[in-house]
């Protein structure tokens, strides 16, 4: 059965188009708690990529540094606005290829070495994109005083208006 597994893909991809919007919205350079919000994007994006499937049995990749991932951590590889979204495209195709080879038991499992299930791991990310998707169009709204445009899947429609609510 993979009834839970396609209701997880749908949510998964809006999720990511909502990331897309963020980073066509956001001003990369504006500093959050530090550092560029373009690092708390690769930090989403990167997240996403490691902690959906396994974090415990993952590859890097390949233009990635030790401790790029964290924001916090200071970094000489400066990412384009379409390195990330190249970046996102790639963790997204990867992550709805993913979803395509579970059935709805195998949620409970738990990859290799990993102390978390599937299910977990899908939750965790979830909660992650929201938080770091919030933060980044909350500066984003008091920047420019606009709301960028939200999505679920049953309105997607929406973007049809352009990138911010009307």
């Amino acid at each position: 059965m993979r009834k839970h597994c396609e209701m997880i893909k749908k949510y998964a991809d809006v999720n990511f188009i909502n990331l897309e919007v963020t980073i066509k919205t956001y001003d990369r350079n504006a500093l959050v708690c530090g550092a560029p919000a373009w690092r708390y994007v690769y930090h989403t994006i990167h997240s996403a990529d490691k902690w959906f499937f396994n974090p415990f049995v993952y590859d890097e990749p390949e233009f990635h540094t030790a401790g790029m991932d964290n924001p916090d951590n200071p970094c000489d590889i400066i990412l384009s606005d379409q390195q990330l979204m190249d970046y996102l495209h790639k963790v997204r195709d990867k992550t709805l290829a993913y979803m395509d080879t579970l059935t709805d038991e195998m949620l409970y499992e738990y990859p290799q070495e990993c102390p978390y299930s599937r299910l977990e791991l899908v939750l965790r990310q979830f909660r992650h994109l929201f938080m770091h998707i919030g933060m980044l169009n909350g500066q984003t709204i008091e920047r420019t005083g606009k709301f960028p445009v939200y999505l679920s899947p049953d309105n997607l429609y929406r973007l049809e208006n352009g990138l911010y609510e009307e």
